[in-house]
């Protein structure tokens, strides 16, 4: 559904986005990552056709997207920055979205309604607090029935219980309409939950794209105890990208499936061996440890 193809942006002679290739499946929840400056906002700015790229392409279901009514019409987004008409209130909002997204939907905004009870929807938009512009720009967003929508920091500012709440709406979307879903976050323990494919950026490329249960069956957490205190030497084709000790207990973040990592390390016979699987988070953490990446040396 999203197609984006060698995307090459730059800024004052920063390159921000440097080749940049990804493709989020029609009716997947796309999690994207990255840490501050990757170029996660300015990819999202391309991909709602906000940005015009220096080169490469930037396609939704096979059509470019910049200068592109038609297909800017099939898409809705929430960026991390939200904004509002001075002086308009939710359901002045409701119109202009009516006027301009044919899939409009005035059923679900009404059926909504129910689902953000603290949001008075002739109140100014911008006086209400972030928590509150963030529910309704979901109130109206997702009454538009997009196929795509984009999503920058989605929740930040929710409590736990709108939280929870907005997920269900947009999952059940998914679910029923097959809508897309591409959303960039820091909470990784979140979009751990709700994703099901996963890329990781880090200065302006993509360093890897997978699906989630791929993601985390390819690399795994060892902790182990061995006869001897210090851990023995293993073979250099092992692709260990952590080492950490407490006691007698080694923990190793190794590469690989799980299963063919337990059967190479009990070669050493161990005392002690389990194979854990790793939070996205903790994924993030080592895959970009291997890009420089300032990573602490903490002990999981």
């Amino acid at each position: 559904m999203i197609q984006v193809h060698h995307l090459v942006k730059t800024f004052d002679g920063f390159r921000a986005l440097d080749g940049l290739t990804m493709h989020a499946p029609a009716g997947a929840v796309y999690g994207l990552l990255g840490p501050n400056g990757a170029g996660k906002s300015t990819l999202l700015r391309h991909i709602t056709g906000v940005y015009r790229q220096d080169a490469g392409e930037v396609l939704i279901g096979g059509a470019p997207v910049y200068e592109n009514p038609a297909v800017k019409a099939r898409m809705a987004s929430i960026p991390d920055e939200l904004y509002s008409f001075l002086s308009a209130s939710t359901r002045d909002m409701m119109r202009f979205f009516r006027g301009f997204y044919p899939t409009f939907d005035p059923g679900r905004y009404r059926a909504l309604r129910e689902a953000f009870p603290s949001i008075d929807e002739n109140a100014p938009v911008r006086r209400l607090s972030k928590g509150m512009q963030k529910q309704s720009a979901f109130w109206l967003a997702l009454s538009c029935r997009p196929e795509v929508l984009v999503l920058d920091e989605p929740v930040d500012g929710l409590d736990p219980v709108m939280r929870r709440q907005i997920w269900s709406l947009v999952l059940g979307d998914v679910a029923e309409r097959g809508m897309t879903v591409l959303v960039s976050s820091h909470n990784l323990r979140e979009l751990e939950d709700v994703c099901d494919y996963v890329g990781i950026l880090s200065r302006g490329k993509l360093l890897l794209e997978r699906s989630l249960r791929d993601l985390q069956g390819n690399i795994v957490k060892m902790q182990v105890v061995f006869q001897e205190r210090d851990l023995p030497r293993l073979p250099p084709d092992l692709e260990v990208l952590h080492v950490s000790q407490l006691g007698r207990i080694h923990t190793l973040i190794i590469r690989g499936a799980p299963e063919e990592i337990t059967n190479r390390l009990a070669v050493y016979a161990p005392i002690l061996m389990e194979a854990l699987p790793l939070t996205l988070e903790e994924i993030f953490i080592y895959e970009l440890g291997g890009e420089n990446y300032a990573v602490r040396d903490i002990m999981l």
